[in-house]
């Protein structure tokens, strides 16, 4: 138990050395840039002025999307989806797993639950001992459940999910418009300092290498960013863009695309003004999501009142157990 607990705390230490190593990319580049670039290369005051406040409007926005992503917390499945002390006490007890699996599906009958295991089964995890929402996954780092769940991401040391994933986004853009904005305005004194028209010095060094770096991260996050719009346009996670989430009527990686206006509401929200602010503008509760072939405004779930998970004797409680009434319960970790 005590190795266990001193590997778990040696994983949590070293969890953080990617954030680390950004952290110190970033210190570094902005010492680089105020310091060796504008205060001490360049001789206009105008181009100096005018630099230092578009990059400091650029550096902010950059720190704080990326303080969002780091600190947010994943969002868990509410308790309507864990068992109760009674029905845990009840299942644990019942030793004929037809029974288990029977109790397992009154409390499913209860929720808006829509996709299945491969085999077609509802989805369980014994870790959180909770029945897993739609897009839900357990992430091993975090060791919770995280509501659509995109991946593990080591450079915010945090699961990218539904309660941070816009700020992942704007993250990456944020980071993008960093990365060009100081490689354009770089770019004249990195080719006057490879010529030899300004003098060698401690800036030459910063200036060559601000721009290499540029450019690197530059190259690597335009690949990310533009599989992560790809991925808000089909409305898909990194996990289901690997495995299509299963339905009743089986797998269909399409499952939740209901369009691309509306695919990118779900993450920036409907005020177009807010959606290059990093707060928190999504759709929804992360619980349950509309799919595609939900025409109607009526059975969206995004617009339903939680409350009415258990109250309503039609909907998407409804629609599930005449989909499925036969429908068994599996242990997914």
């Amino acid at each position: 138990m005590a190795l266990s607990r001193g590997l778990r705390c040696c994983q949590r230490v070293f969890s953080w050395i990617p954030v680390l190593i950004i952290t110190s990319v970033v210190l570094w580049s902005y010492y680089a840039y105020v310091f060796e670039l504008c205060l001490f290369t360049l001789k206009s005051t105008v181009e100096k002025v005018a630099y230092l406040l578009v990059f400091h409007v650029c550096f902010v926005m950059f720190c704080w999307t990326y303080w969002k992503s780091i600190f947010t917390p994943p969002s868990s499945p509410c308790k309507k989806f864990q068992l109760s002390y009674s029905d845990k006490h009840r299942y644990e007890m019942e030793e004929r797993p037809d029974v288990q699996k029977q109790i397992l599906v009154e409390i499913a009958r209860k929720l808006p639950i829509f996709t299945r295991a491969q085999s077609g089964a509802i989805r369980f995890c014994d870790r959180c001992q909770v029945l897993k929402p739609d897009r839900c996954h357990h992430c091993s780092v975090c060791e919770t459940c995280v509501l659509k769940m995109d991946h593990h991401c080591p450079w915010v040391n945090n699961c990218v999910g539904f309660s941070n994933y816009k700020f992942f986004l704007l993250f990456l853009s944020y980071s993008i418009l960093y990365c060009v904005f100081i490689a354009t305005t770089v770019c004249q004194y990195f080719l006057k300092f490879w010529v030899g028209e300004l003098p060698n010095g401690r800036a030459k060094f910063h200036v060559l290498f601000l721009m290499f770096v540029a450019v690197m991260f530059f190259v690597s996050l335009m690949f990310l960013f533009s599989y992560h719009c790809w991925l808000v346009a089909k409305n898909r996670s990194t996990l289901e863009a690997f495995s299509a989430p299963v339905f009743v009527s089986g797998p269909d990686k399409n499952g939740f695309n209901v369009g691309v206006r509306r695919n990118v509401q779900q993450i920036l929200g409907e005020d177009r003004r807010l959606w290059l602010v990093p707060v928190f503008t999504s759709q929804g509760n992360g619980h349950y999501f509309p799919l595609k072939n939900q025409s109607s405004e009526s059975h969206n779930p995004l617009l339903a009142n939680e409350d009415m998970w258990e109250e309503s004797d039609d909907g998407s409680e409804a629609e599930r157990e005449d989909d499925d009434p036969s429908v068994t319960i599996e242990i997914d970790e």
